[in-house]
């Protein structure tokens, strides 16, 4: 099986022409649809060796610090160019750990419903949209990898300060923020993967007060310990995972909340407690496969 061992992006045509003359694959999905910029296309070339392993999504200079220094790399072209949104710029890191695992197919998607699909079906996605603050449509890249790896341990940040640690012990990043338009701090999950099917997470939840805290404590959930709502007047909100070998969790990743019922009917599980409960923010839900 070939493994995506480069990509790159295109803005301007002759960049396209550059780019197939270099042995280059197009995804055919304009990644400022909807909007009034550039006609912006992702491009990959396959090989069978010195494969990418995982990659990344930036809409904030202080979210490129970490990446850069765990020895990921940018591709410098703003996915957003002409939009007006977020400056978009997409990272790759081609690894040999055991938390690696070779990409072996790209996609991009533009609506909620084909998301739902291929989450069902072993893809990962890129949590961040590409047109984000754009007001086009909700882009998003996804990954299909090697091996079927599931999720062992998960993390929350509030600073930016340890994103070159958690890089460097193979942890992805879930590129959205879940303060989203909600207060000054940035706080982003995290998940790191393995091979191995025992002990890995099998059960997620979110606790928005303390009576549901007490509950999952009962049921023998961990909380993650970051306070999902920081910086903002809203009630502490905090993630909760529980390990255990039965129907271990591949992934999980924020979603809108008109994303939730396509989701849902597909068969992902939603998680129905806003993340931004109590404050002005998005709303924004986990969803887990």
């Amino acid at each position: 099986m070939p493994y995506i061992t480069d990509i790159d992006v295109s803005i301007y045509p002759h960049q396209e022409q550059a780019l197939t003359n270099k042995g280059f694959k197009i995804i055919n999905v304009d990644l400022n649809k909807g909007t009034s910029g550039n006609h912006i296309y992702l491009w990959y070339k396959e090989g069978s060796s010195n494969p990418i392993t995982r990659l990344q999504v930036t809409f904030k200079d202080d979210m490129q610090n970490g990446l850069r220094n765990a020895g990921y790399r940018k591709v410098d072209r703003d996915l957003n160019a002409g939009a007006g949104g977020d400056e978009i710029f997409l990272w790759y890191y081609k690894g040999t750990t055991e938390y690696d695992n070779p990409i072996v197919d790209l996609k991009v998607t533009s609506n909620a419903t084909d998301e739902a699909q291929y989450y069902q079906n072993g893809w990962e996605r890129l949590t961040c949209d590409l047109n984000r603050e754009a007001k086009g449509k909700l882009i998003r890249v996804w990954v299909k990898k090697e091996k079927k790896m599931y999720i062992s341990d998960i993390k929350a940040t509030t600073t930016f300060a340890f994103d070159h640690e958690y890089f460097s012990q193979g942890y992805t990043r879930v590129d959205e923020d879940v303060n989203r338009a909600a207060g000054e701090a940035f706080v982003f999950l995290w998940y790191r993967q393995s091979q191995t099917y025992y002990q890995t997470i099998n059960l997620l939840d979110v606790s928005t007060n303390r009576e549901e805290e007490e509950s999952l404590q009962i049921q023998g959930y961990t909380a993650v310990g970051v306070n999902l709502n920081e910086g903002t007047r809203g009630p502490r909100i905090n993630a909760w995972y529980k390990k255990g070998s039965d129907r271990p969790i591949q992934t999980f990743t924020v979603i809108f909340q008109h994303e939730m019922s396509p989701y849902a009917q597909a068969g992902i599980q939603v998680i129905e407690k806003n993340l931004n409960t109590g404050n002005k923010g998005t709303p924004l839900y986990l969803a887990y496969q």
